[in-house]
């Protein structure tokens, strides 16, 4: 497991690169396209910036790295079951990823990293299950419990952009 831990914050930077150099400009070209093909996502990217998405990235690269630590020195149950669910969210924001893109039939910042860690995050799931310890039911919700921490984080730090963004223009 302790080989593996410190390939989250790898793997999530090397996506998210990605999206802070190619999201800003590809919603200046799929903005509005894309608010009249899908009417309920006009007010997703009102207030984004490629400075605001940065800043997110950067909080969600400390909470990342906060859990390898965790993960890595206290070396409990519940340290590598949260390591183990919010690894996990970050695999399935891959597939989110992947799913936008063939919805809407077109490239999105975020599709190419996707399909590359994909496999390769899947791979040490799959190595680091068997540390996943516990009662099954205890570990199943401490996992659920890594899983929304990655959620709730990301509806936190959109809100940060959007806020990042809006204090910028002042």
């Amino acid at each position: 497991m302790e080989k593996y831990i410190w390939l989250f914050p790898l793997i999530f930077i090397f996506h998210d690169m990605e999206e802070i150099i190619g999201l800003g400009i590809w919603l200046r070209y799929n903005k509005e396209p894309l608010k009249k093909k899908y009417p309920k996502l006009k007010n997703m990217y009102n207030n984004f910036s490629t400075e605001g998405f940065a800043l997110a990235v950067f909080e969600e690269l400390i909470l990342c790295i906060f859990l390898c630590i965790f993960a890595y020195f206290a070396r409990t149950k519940l340290s590598v079951n949260l390591w183990y669910g919010a690894f996990l969210g970050c695999t399935i924001h891959f597939v989110v990823h992947i799913a936008q893109s063939i919805f809407i039939r077109k490239y999105i910042p975020a599709l190419i990293t996707s399909v590359m860690c994909l496999p390769l995050s899947t791979y040490i799931l799959i190595q680091c299950a068997d540390f996943v310890t516990g009662a099954l039911w205890i570990s199943a919700m401490q996992i659920l419990f890594g899983i929304l921490i990655v959620v709730i984080n990301l509806i936190y730090v959109q809100k940060l952009i959007s806020w990042f963004t809006l204090k910028m223009k002042l």
